[in-house]
C-alpha cells in the first residue's frame, strides 16, 4: 500500500505529512449554481426574504465553511487562509422562467497544501445557504453543478477548466 499516499502500512487511513513540501501562493476558484424560481428571484432582488439579506448570509456562510473546511472534510489540513471571496451573478431567462445564481468562491494562501477543497466546500455553503434561506418560497431549487475553475501554486502546477 505504500503508493497510496493517504494510507499508512497496515493500509489504515492517515492524514499526508507535508512538513517538507515549499510553501507557495495557492489559490482556487470553484463555482456553483442554484435554480430558483421566480418568487424567490423577487425575494432576493427586492430584499423581502423573511430571514433576511440572502446573499449577505450566504457570503458569510460562504467564508466560515472555508475556514473550517478541515473539520468537516477529513483529510484536509487545516490552512491558514489569506483570503475569500465569493461572488454572485444572476443567469435570467425571464421567458423560460429560469432564474439561476451563479456562485463563485476564490480562496488564497500562503503555505504548503492547496485551497481546492477550501473553494469548493465555501461555493457549496453558499448554494445550501440560499436554499435554506429560501425554502419557504419552493423547496424545489436545484444546486450545481460544483466544480473547480481553476488552481494555482503547488507541485503539480495550475490547472484551469477547459469550456
Amino acid at each position: 500500500m505504500s503508493e497510496l499516499t493517504h494510507f499508512n502500512e497496515q493500509g489504515r487511513a492517515k492524514m499526508v505529512d507535508v512538513s517538507d513540501k515549499v510553501e507557495t501562493v495557492r489559490t482556487a476558484i470553484a463555482s456553483s449554481s442554484i435554480l430558483v424560481n421566480e418568487t424567490i428571484h423577487s425575494q432576493i432582488t427586492e430584499g423581502t426574504n423573511k430571514k433576511g439579506d440572502v446573499f449577505a448570509v450566504a457570503q458569510v456562510a460562504a467564508i466560515m465553511a472555508a475556514k473550517n473546511t478541515s473539520t468537516i472534510i477529513p483529510m484536509c489540513h487545516p490552512i491558514p487562509l489569506t483570503g475569500v471571496d465569493i461572488h454572485f451573478e444572476w443567469n435570467i431567462d425571464d421567458a423560460a422562467d429560469h432564474y439561476e445564481i451563479l456562485i463563485q468562491a476564490e480562496v488564497k494562501t500562503k503555505g504548503v497544501t492547496g485551497v481546492e477543497m477550501e473553494a469548493l466546500t465555501a461555493a457549496s455553503a453558499a448554494a445550501l445557504t440560499i436554499y435554506d434561506m429560501c425554502k419557504a418560497a419552493g423547496k424545489e431549487m436545484i444546486i450545481g453543478p460544483t466544480m473547480l475553475q481553476q488552481k494555482t501554486g503547488g507541485k503539480n502546477g495550475d490547472f484551469q477548466r477547459k469550456g
